[in-house]
């Protein structure tokens, strides 16, 4: 089955999408001295962070060569939460249009990640067949039941799915290659389009405080979270490595008051030296998802002064022995 130029628009992670814009005879030198290409790249990024739905153009040819474009621009700002946000963003439009495609479609686009991906002969509803050493690494970040191994059809080590579902564990594979791409070094940029860079950076750290925040769950009040929590939250969302006392208290304080682990892993994104398999681990683990089944609690705040975690104590920490305890009583207050 042929791609037309309107998959290529919706599917511009594919090499077919690369020639397209060589067939064009367009270098990407020549992309980013296109105005209409570089404004539809900020549009992307930007929808990407903000709480706008993607502008997607009629013109087709601007559609896909903003891609490679966006992902220059993201390598260059050079933000891991930021690619984070670009990648998964991109990933979640790829997705609604897979969900609208014909199988051989679907089929054709897993070829491009080497899946061994087939179509069931039956006609159920889990139409789809793939190996399980696909099917492992992506769903790796999805913590619904349906989604472990156990409660899943395995035959000669092929699981059934659905298409919704074989197009979500595409969404996966495709959020870690773009992710992947982020992370190319960018040395230096047109003119126009550092200074497009610029701006979206600069927009980007003004918001990213309020963005994280947003993400929690409503329960989560991030007014009430206690001195200390707040200096150790502030300090890890700029990147600032923690002590192993803080990323412990950080992360103890945060399950016990209702945030996901998933929300937390995220958290830890920021840091250099982040490995999402072990950091996933410890989370759930303190998080009693793992091992003992044992959910922890944060530090007394008599060791947290000792350690010096303790700072800017305030009065309702005065009368408080756990973070937590402060925490709720902010919350009452806050009511």
């Amino acid at each position: 089955m042929s791609l037309t130029k309107d998959d290529l628009a919706k599917y511009p992670f594919l090499p077919q999408a690369a020639n397209d814009i060589k067939q064009l005879d367009l270098t990407i030198q020549e992309l980013t001295e296109t105005p209409a290409v570089i404004k539809h790249a900020e549009q992307r990024i930007t929808a990407s962070f903000e709480d706008i739905p993607p502008h997607r153009l009629k013109n087709r040819d601007i559609e896909t060569a903003s891609f490679p474009v966006a992902i220059m621009m993201v390598a260059a700002i050079n933000d891991k939460y930021l690619k984070k946000r670009y990648a998964l963003h991109e990933a979640k439009k790829i997705y609604e249009h897979l969900k609208q495609e014909k199988p051989q479609k679907i089929l054709q686009i897993a070829k491009y990640f080497k899946w061994k991906l087939s179509q069931t002969q039956t006609k159920i509803p889990q139409n789809f067949k793939l190996h399980f050493t696909h099917y492992l690494p992506n769903t790796t970040t999805l913590q619904q039941p349906e989604w472990k191994l156990i409660n899943r059809q395995l035959d000669k080590g092929e699981i059934y799915l659905t298409q919704r579902e074989a197009c979500r564990l595409l969404q996966e594979e495709i959020r870690k290659y773009i992710e992947s791409k982020l992370d190319t070094k960018v040395s230096s940029l047109p003119p126009e389009v550092k200074a497009a860079v610029e701006k979206l950076k600069n927009t980007f750290t003004a918001r990213k405080g309020a963005i994280k925040i947003e993400e929690y769950p409503k329960t989560v009040d991030f007014e009430a979270f206690p001195p200390c929590i707040k200096a150790l939250y502030n300090s890890i969302s700029s990147g600032h490595h923690l002590s192993h006392i803080g990323r412990f208290t950080l992360t103890t304080f945060l399950v016990n008051i209702g945030m996901t682990a998933e929300n937390i892993v995220d958290l830890f994104r920021t840091l250099s030296d982040f490995n999402e398999r072990l950091t996933r681990y410890q989370v759930e683990h303190i998080a009693g998802q793992r091992g003992s089944r044992t959910k922890y609690r944060p530090p007394k705040c008599s060791t947290l002064q000792t350690h010096g975690v303790c700072i800017n104590s305030d009065e309702d920490c005065r009368k408080a022995w756990s973070p937590v305890v402060c925490y709720k009583r902010k919350l009452r207050k806050n009511v």
